[in-house]
């Protein structure tokens, strides 16, 4: 499978983000933070680019919602990690899915990773991705997953 290819949309840090709490602050890029989930403590470091940044989501100076490490992305559209070498666990080992798959004459479900990715044991699932979704450009997230729906349901 190929690896999955992040859209940055933020949709990891507005979530599981939304439960790393800044415990201490140690130096002006320094902190120690807690997943709330897990109840796991790491150290943070703010990456250099993002020294002077505030999350995207501030309102009045109060973080609405998500991780306090969120940043808008310096190199383009979307949400970027201002701790990405530094990140928690969870963090690191999250894997974003856009569509999920239910094939009712199989039973087996499969998950559409990112942009490129297809998680599946269900070998008909398998060839239409490979035969007639991966060769789809991704010029335009919403015209590609209209195209992947109406693709799919062609064979359902």
């Amino acid at each position: 499978m190929v690896a999955f290819d992040c859209t940055w949309c933020g949709k990891c840090c507005a979530s599981f983000g939304a439960f790393i709490k800044i415990e201490r602050q140690l130096t002006s890029r320094d902190y120690y933070c807690r997943y709330g989930i897990k109840n796991e403590l790491f150290l943070a470091h703010i990456e250099g680019e993002y020294a002077d940044s505030q999350p995207p989501l501030y309102e009045e100076g109060v973080l609405v919602k998500g991780c306090p490490f969120m940043r808008r992305n310096r190199n383009g559209n979307g949400i970027a990690c201002a701790i990405y070498t530094t990140r928690p666990r969870i963090c690191r080992e999250f894997r974003c899915y856009r569509m999920v798959i239910y094939n009712p004459d199989s039973h087996e479900c499969a998950r559409i990773m990112g942009r490129n990715e297809l998680k599946t044991n269900d070998q008909q699932l398998a060839a239409i991705w490979k035969d007639q979704i991966t060769p789809l450009p991704h010029t335009d997230d919403a015209w590609w997953e209209k195209t992947v729906i109406a693709t799919l349901a062609d064979h359902g």
